[in-house]
Parts: C-alpha cells; structure tokens; sequence
C-alpha cells in the first residue's frame, strides 16, 4: 500500500502547507492530492507545488467534470504533464447538483452519461491517433447544434500524445461506483470503510470489472481513499477533531434526499445518526450536529488515536483491497509516523 497526502481545498485564502509537501516528497510519499469546491480550483495549487517538488506525483481530487469541457480538462493535463515530468494524476468527479446547478450554472442531469462520454473523450485526446469528433448524447464534438456556425472542424491537440495519464474518479454511489470499476483507471473514495467494503462496495466493483474485460482487475485499478489520520494520545481530542468534517458532509454537502454523504453513512449502518446530524445541522444547530457524530463512524473511516492504536488499526486498512492511502494529516510528525507504521507493517 502506498502513501498520498491528501491536501483538499481552501477557505478564504489559499496557504499551501509547503514544507509538508516537500517532505513527502523526500520521503517517497507516492502522490499528493488537491481539491476544489467553489472557491480555490484544484490545477493552479498542483502547477505552483510542481514546481517545487521532484517526484511527487500531482493529483487533482477532484476537477469538477462540469465545469470544464472535457477538452479544455485535456488541455489542462496534459499541459501540467508535460511541465511535471509526467507526474500529472487526473481526478474527475461530479460534485453535486447544488454546486453544479447553483455554482457553474448546468445542469446536473445524466451524471452517468456525462462521465463516460467525458472519460471517452479524454482518452481520445490524449492518444492524439486522429482529429477529434464526437457524438454522444451530452457532448457532439464538433458541435452541431441549431445554433452552430457550422464552422467548427475536428482537431487533433498540438501537444504530443499522452496516453499514460490515469484518469482517477471520485465515486460512492453504487452505479457510480461501478461505472469507475469499468472506465477508470483509479477510484477516490471518501470516507472509506475498509471492514464494510465487501459489503458496501465489492459487488459493484468487481461487475465494473467484468464490464471492462481485457483482464481488468485490482492488480491494474488503484482504489485510493482519502483516510484522515490524527496520533493523539487523547482519544476524545482525536475523535473531536474530526466530528465537524464528518457532520459537515454528512448533514450540509447536499439537501435533504440528495446528499451522497448522508447516504452512505446509512449504507454504513449509522441510519439513526445520520439523520439525526442531517436534521441538526440543516436546522442551524451544527455544534449538535458535530457531537452526534459516532466515535465509532469515525473509526470505520478513519485512523485515530495513540500511536500503538493507529498501528493496530491500520492492519485493516493493509489487509484491504486499496493500493494507495491519501492521508489528511495535520502536521509532518503524523506524516513520519505512518511512513514508518507502514514500513513496519509491510
């Protein structure tokens, strides 16, 4: 299993933990990761690291497929991999209807059309064999509309083919996560139960995997959580910090029957709770939003606690089917510390 540091996104002003990033990047740490929602985008943070960085690979968790067209993503990969040293990762996801309805200003339908046309068309950029066309059900490339000029022609990218780019998705719904198993080349779950995956998400994976053929398998399919990590020797302080990201997603990211957060917590077995933070917190009341949220929940998805602690958990996390750990952690000391465990334990 190797190691990511997953970095998310910014608040009101962007601050790159620098010295965290170069210290991954000497101590072998496989990728790290940035984010976006609708304030700092996910690229510019990974043009500004790679330039500061050797080996670490550069991935975005996630770019919002529907806020760029999949060629103008195409463009933005394969300039970054050719500027890093083909060290680019490229991570898509939907995001949801309240960020993409409300925020970029399309529509939200489709999401399963939209990410396998998008894939299909990136794929087709980046070989670079002819001129790019496409006629699919969200996307006609060239663009054929009643309002087209009937001007547009299909063309190949000047840069030079980058086929080798994996193409990452972020995913937890079923077919979603299905669909990721058949056409991606690597899956960003978050909140990642590694005791529940047999039961949550094996199914959907392994029918992904059938639909590929060709020998896809996890032998060629990285399964990369974002797991946060916090080594305490006060459990009730490792808990608390993390209880208002869970209650965040849980109970905000998404209104009422259309939070993926809040449903897959159900799919965990924390229905109850899970309402009950959803309720909170949609009402105004998030201080009790945060502390509904299950010690154990959080033990499910996360790795917290007293060093020995975090060391015994993490066998679970060894002993499942994911190849790359993307760890939001909080200072460099935790950052050592699973790079050690790891090493240990492997």
């Amino acid at each position: 299993m190797r190691l990511g540091l997953m970095l998310g996104y910014a608040g009101r002003r962007i601050e790159l933990p620098m010295e965290l990033v170069q210290e991954a990047d000497k101590l072998g740490v496989y990728a790290v990761w940035t984010a976006e929602a609708y304030g700092s985008d996910a690229v510019t943070p990974l043009a500004w690291i790679g330039a500061q960085t050797k080996h670490i690979k550069l991935g975005t968790a996630i770019m919002q497929m529907p806020g760029r067209t999949p060629a103008n993503a195409a463009m933005t990969a394969m300039t970054l991999n050719q500027l890093s040293g083909s060290r680019f990762l490229m991570g898509l996801g939907l995001s949801g209807p309240q960020v993409v309805e409300g925020w970029h200003g399309v529509s939200y339908k489709r999401p399963l059309t939209r990410t396998r046309e998008y894939v299909e068309i990136l794929r087709a950029i980046f070989a670079r064999q002819a001129p790019l066309t496409h006629d699919g059900k969200l996307y006609q490339i060239p663009y054929g509309g009643d309002d087209a000029t009937g001007l547009g022609k299909p063309l190949k990218s000047t840069l030079e083919a980058a086929p080798d780019i994996p193409i990452y998705l972020a995913a937890i719904g079923p077919n979603n996560v299905e669909l990721t198993a058949e056409i991606a080349d690597g899956w960003l779950p978050i909140f990642f139960s590694p005791d529940k995956y047999d039961e949550v998400y094996k199914e959907q994976v392994d029918a992904g995997f059938a639909k590929a053929g060709n020998g896809k398998g996890y032998h060629n399919f990285d399964i990369a959580p974002t797991v946060s990590v916090v080594i305490s020797d006060n459990l009730d302080i490792a808990y608390n910090m993390l209880r208002p990201f869970l209650a965040l997603y849980i109970g905000g990211m998404g209104a009422k029957g259309k939070n993926f957060y809040h449903d897959l917590a159900c799919r965990y077995g924390y229905e109850s709770a899970a309402n009950e933070i959803q309720d909170l917190y949609l009402s105004g009341n998030k201080g009790a939003a945060m502390a509904k949220v299950p010690a154990e929940l959080i033990d499910d998805v996360a790795l917290v606690g007293p060093r020995e602690r975090v060391k015994e958990r993490l066998h679970r996390w060894l002993n499942s089917p994911i190849t790359t750990m993307n760890m939001t952690v909080f200072d460099a000391a935790t950052l050592r510390t699973m790079v050690e465990l790891v090493a240990e334990l492997s």
